[in-house]
Order: C-alpha cells, then structure tokens, then sequence
C-alpha cells in the first residue's frame, strides 16, 4: 500500500477569505455532530422526567410539518392541535441536549430553515447589513438559535428586532439561551432572563425547562493538551502533513492578530479543508477583544470538528487578568471546554 502524497503546511494568516450571504445562509445548518440528531435518538434521562416532557412538547410544535408529510396533509383527522405561540424556548443547563433537541426539530421542519448560534446570526447581519440579512431570510418556516447571547445589550436589541420582523412574517422560532454575567448556576433555567431581554417577543414564546446533569461542565475538569513549552510543534505539523493530511501552522501571536482582520462571519472559511490545525507559543491573553474573537473562532473550529495540536500554555489557561470573572465567563467556559476537546481528541490517523 502505498503512502498519501505528503502536503504543503498552509497558514491561516494566509487566508483572506471572501464570503456571500448566500454562502452564510447556507452554512446556517446543525453542526456535523447533529447532522442525524432527531426526536428519535434523543434519550430522556428517567430521573429528569422534564426531558421526555420537553420532547413530547416538542413534537407537537413540530405536528404542523409532520401532518404535511401524513396522507391528507393538513386536511388529516390526525392534524394536531393548532400551536398557539410561534416561538419556543428550551430552558436548562450545559449537556441536558438542548442542542440536539434543537436540531432535532430543525431536520423535521420543511424548509426554508435556518439552525445557528446567536454569533452567526450577527455575524451575517455585521457582514451584509439588516435589511439585506432580513431580507435573505425572509419566508423561512424556521428559525433554530443556539446559545442566545444575554451579555451584550446591543447584540440583543438587534437580534430581538430582526426576529420580529420576520416572525411577522409567519416564521417559527426555537431558541436556547447563555445565561447573563455570573448568573447563578452559569447554565441553569435562564428563562426568566432570556424573556426579559427580548421583552417585545416575550408573549411569542412558551419555555420548556429541562432539568438534567451537567456534563458538559465535567468537561472543564481537565486541560486543553499541550505539546509544552519547549515543543516544536513544526515538527508534528511537518509530519501530519507528510501523511497527506492537510496542516495549518501559525504562530499563536499571528493567528490572533489576523482574526481581528476577518470578519466572524469569514472565520468559518478560514479552517475550510483543514485537517489539523497545529499552534506555536500559545499565552495568555489581556486583550478583550482579542479574547472574544478567539472564542468565535474556537466555535467555528469545534463546529468543523478540526482537532488542534498546541505548543506553549494549554489553550484552556489563555483567558487571563478578570475575564473569567467578567460579564463574559459563560462564553469563556464554553470555549474552554472546547479547546479541551479540541486538543485531547484523536488526530487523523497514520495513512
């Protein structure tokens, strides 16, 4: 047998990556780790009788697209009860399966649908502006929010706005939320919160609250991997890519002062068709801003499920000074538990 050609190491800094609304639309779908999820596979945990409740509810918000696939559509003497509110929201904590549920009820709308996180809808109206991003969504039956940002006034006062506006128009909405600055319990039945802030939409939802374990919170236990200070992680790098695996290598430093040259919007382009992305002289960070753009591209990378191979301080120990003490620990916590996963899952294998 013989061996994959080997590859030429890619920057990321390299990249500037252009990108339409159309291509954001379209990229507006459950992340590769839900791609089968559905009601089915969902698995209520007995001891948590809200999860089969929140998924008995559930099916029945989605009745109205089940009754169209059944003989006699809408007409059928099995057409079930009409759904009152156009919007749902899933109340609970880190790894309940909010987000499977979510995409769950995402696969059996009719389209045109749209799933992402509160980020990327941002991001699409920060790179074509509002009315244009109203418009390209205009007419969805559908419209999934993960994580539903609460701690950034703005940020919501828009998000709030441009959901209105197409909720007029007939589309349905489903949403799960972040909990505000050091809400109590980080995670946990934001409800009160989340209809609160979106005070003008408040009466279009009804909450689902899901009681649960926390697992994803077991996974902030360990650490991101790291190769060590003294590593040369161009080693590894050059190696991966002599397997023919496609190799990105950036120096920590320069990585970050590119993303603040790419849009959010862009950041899911610059890891397309990367294997593994391998980092040199990871530190901490004090810079904000530099930060939050880190988490946006950790989400991105997480979502296109790209492990990274790191040398320097763990990924996880880059957030420094009071951030993790800030109105930004929620998203802070969740990138860590990311990078985690990110540094300590399985690389490609040897060809």
């Amino acid at each position: 047998m013989t061996s994959a050609p080997s590859k030429t190491l890619v920057r990321l800094v390299d990249r500037n990556p252009t990108i339409s609304g159309a291509e954001i639309a379209s990229e507006l779908t459950p992340p590769p780790q839900f791609e089968h999820a559905s009601f089915e596979s969902y698995r209520p945990d007995p001891d948590f009788p809200s999860q089969q409740a929140a998924l008995d509810r559930l099916n029945e918000f989605a009745g109205a697209w089940r009754a169209a696939q059944r003989p006699g559509g809408f007409f059928s003497r099995k057409r079930p009860a009409r759904i009152e509110l156009p919007g749902v929201y899933l109340d609970g904590g880190f790894g309940v399966g909010k987000t499977h549920l979510l995409a769950a009820l995402w696969h059996v709308a009719h389209g045109p649908k749209y799933f992402g996180t509160f980020i990327e809808y941002t991001a699409l109206v920060g790179a074509l502006g509002y009315a244009p991003a109203v418009q390209l969504l205009k007419g969805a039956r559908l419209i999934c929010i993960d994580e539903f940002e609460l701690d950034d006034p703005g940020d919501t006062m828009l998000m709030t706005r441009f959901l209105g506006e197409l909720m007029a128009g007939g589309t349905r909405v489903a949403a799960t939320s972040n909990t505000p600055p050091n809400a109590l319990g980080e995670g946990r039945f934001a409800a009160a919160d989340f209809l609160r802030e979106i005070h003008a939409l408040s009466s279009n939802f009804e909450t689902l609250r899901i009681d649960g374990l926390d697992y994803r919170r077991r996974d902030t236990e360990g650490h991101a991997a790291s190769l060590g200070p003294d590593h040369d992680v161009a080693h590894t790098a050059d190696a991966l890519a002599a397997r023919g695996h496609a190799v990105s290598l950036d120096g920590f430093d320069d990585l970050v002062a590119h993303l603040a040259t790419v849009h959010p919007s862009k950041y899911v382009k610059l890891v397309d068709g990367i294997e593994v992305i391998a980092l040199d002289g990871v530190h901490e960070l004090t810079d904000q801003n530099a930060a939050l753009r880190l988490v946006a591209f950790i989400d991105r990378v997480y979502d296109a499920e790209v492990p990274i191979v790191a040398s320097g301080l763990p990924l996880d120990e880059v957030f420094g000074g009071d951030m993790m003490n800030g109105g930004y620990r929620k998203k802070y916590l969740r990138a860590m538990s990311r990078m985690i996963a990110l540094t300590t899952g399985e690389l490609p294998p040897h060809d």
